[in-house]
């Protein structure tokens, strides 16, 4: 299918002039203040861990040394949830200014599968995988928007960091107009080591990239594939662009330099939907 001499070289990566900067619009569930699925305070927090709620993550006051927060803190990690330390603007933040005690946590919409799952359902639907994954995706909106365009160009699942990026939280089910509800999502620790995972079940591995690779229009996407979305302001980190087997690179006429990560993201999955459906150029 291809010139396995192309795996995994050095790409020449692409600057970002927004690079290294922080923004509040990208910081990880900002929105998930005030709205529906946000937990604030001990009790609230217990309540719903004892009750099996499915949580995508705690947020504990940093330097906190509380026994009470440590033992959330500990019953939220043996349920698998994703515990984060937050300074106390962060929490303040979250909260909408409520009393929170230096503890807020926010449910998931979704519930996770793993990535044999989202291979599963290929085998069953008979078809070559494409999937999704998304190098640190931090603002919800693109997530949710990258979930959308997933289901809607018939992507068998979407992975994801559980750190160091967005949940599929309330903000993401309502931006994904509900799409996140039909597609397997798989949530794993490690994207690099997701990477080597989907490579040894016979995926190939496409970094999206501004510049370098191969030009979309000339990609071969009708096979096993995964499409690698980087995050917004730092695009994809060094060693999972590393690990990914070929680079691809969308077209581009103006003066601006990249394209929005979910944005990215369409464009390369409807170009693979359109080589699956046999169409010409």
């Amino acid at each position: 299918m291809h010139d396995k001499s192309r795996r995994r070289r050095p790409i020449e990566r692409h600057v970002d002039p927004y690079r290294g900067k922080k923004s509040e619009h990208f910081e990880a569930d900002n929105d998930d203040a005030l709205r529906p699925g946000t937990i604030v305070g001990r009790n609230a927090v217990t309540e719903a861990l004892r009750a099996g709620r499915a949580l995508d993550k705690v947020y504990i006051a940093k330097g906190e040394t509380d026994p009470a927060l440590g033992h959330i803190a500990s019953k939220a990690r043996e349920a698998g949830t994703v515990v984060v330390q937050a300074d106390r603007r962060k929490l303040d933040f979250l909260s909408g200014n409520q009393v929170h005690q230096g503890v807020v946590a926010v449910e998931s919409a979704a519930t996770y599968v793993t990535i044999d799952d989202i291979l599963n359902i290929a085998r069953e639907r008979g078809e070559a995988p494409l999937i999704v994954v998304c190098d640190e995706i931090s603002d919800p909106h693109n997530l949710g928007a990258i979930i959308r365009s997933a289901e809607c160009a018939g992507a068998h699942g979407v992975i994801i960091p559980k750190r160091r990026s967005a949940g599929v939280t309330a903000i993401v089910s309502k931006t994904s107009a509900g799409a996140s509800a039909h597609t397997a999502i798989a949530r794993v620790a490690n994207i690099t080591q997701a990477l080597r995972e989907l490579q040894k079940a016979g995926v190939w591995t496409y970094a999206a990239d501004a510049e370098g690779g191969t030009g979309l229009w000339d990609t071969d996407l009708k096979g096993a594939c995964a499409i690698v979305i980087g995050s917004e302001g730092e695009g994809l980190s060094r060693l999972v662009a590393e690990t990914c087997d070929f680079t691809v690179s969308i077209p581009m006429r103006g003066q601006i330099s990249s394209l929005n990560a979910s944005v990215s993201a369409s464009l390369i999955l409807y170009e693979a939907l359109r080589q699956r459906l046999g169409h010409s150029s």
